[in-house]
């Protein structure tokens, strides 16, 4: 199987994406609900829950791992591949969602002034402006913290006016930063649910870039290059196109979660994470 994981339900528009571009591949989705969001949480803890989740991963044979989940890439990921992977399972691999994102927003910015919005750990962590400046050091950078999104949309809230107030706010402060701005990124997974209010506040020349679809391609990419990562991911059981979601809340309570990003009903499990010692990796 191939591992997503995300501290909430942000992480499901990647994977259903991820699907769209892999049908014959078999996912396991893992949701840290019982202890999203991440956002405004320490490096630390963030870095300790991320950990937890892909050992779990690991351990129900998810020899490949993407971190759906911008704040746990931005604070977690570069320690998990050079600290832990060595010693925990050195042929597996963790992937994050960001330098993606970084490697193709110069081809989507026509005035090379861009926009990043995110949780206050994304933004803080200044891990864009750092990938960023790798590919495309003459871009024009400017970001944005939203902490008050992923609650929203944690709970629902997505047509609620207070969602849409937030929204404005925070677009508007970051257009003010550089009226420049042809180009933002949604740098939360969560945030592709509000496209369509970030659309009807957004000036007509702002397009919207979303890493769904860029991860996704990146991902089909990747798998193609790395053939001994996808034969592990492709075998027992064989491609078959099944999802098992998984979260660390109950699993009626993320049911009800996820119909909002998943637009159908799904079956969900619930597991407990513990110490990356704690699990045995086989593969």
């Amino acid at each position: 199987m191939l591992g997503v994981f995300d501290s909430g339900f942000g992480g499901l528009t990647v994977l259903k994406e991820l699907a769209r571009v892999l049908p014959s591949y078999n996912f396991a989705y893992l949701g840290d609900n019982a202890r999203a969001p991440y956002g405004s949480r320490s490096f630390e803890s963030i870095y300790r829950y991320t950990l937890e989740a892909v050992s779990f991963l690991f351990s129900i044979n998810c020899p490949l791992v993407i971190l759906a989940c911008n704040t746990a890439s931005a604070k977690a990921l570069r320690t998990i591949q050079q600290k832990d992977l060595p010693l925990i399972a050195p042929s597996n691999r963790v992937l994050g969602i960001i330098r993606p994102m970084a490697e193709e927003i110069g081809n989507l910015t026509k005035t090379g002034h861009i926009g990043i919005l995110g949780t206050e750990g994304t933004i803080t962590s200044c891990s864009y402006l750092i990938e960023i400046a790798k590919f495309w050091p003459d871009l024009q950078v400017e970001q944005e913290p939203c902490p008050m999104l992923v609650p929203l949309v944690e709970k629902g809230l997505i047509n609620h006016p207070s969602t849409e107030m937030f929204v404005k706010e925070y677009t508007q402060k970051i257009l003010a930063k550089d009226p420049r701005i042809d180009t933002l990124i949604l740098a939360c997974t969560h945030y592709p649910l509000l496209q369509g209010i970030f659309a009807k506040i957004l000036p007509e020349n702002v397009k919207i870039a979303s890493q769904a679809g860029v991860i996704a391609q990146k991902a089909l990419e990747y798998l193609s290059k790395h053939t001994e990562i996808d034969s592990r991911i492709s075998k027992n059981p064989s491609k078959s196109g099944k999802i098992r979601f998984l979260t660390t809340d109950s699993s009626d309570f993320f049911e009800k979660g996820a119909s909002f990003f998943w637009e159908k009903p799904i079956a969900a499990e619930k597991v407990f994470l513990y110490s990356s010692n704690d699990y045995s990796h086989s593969n």
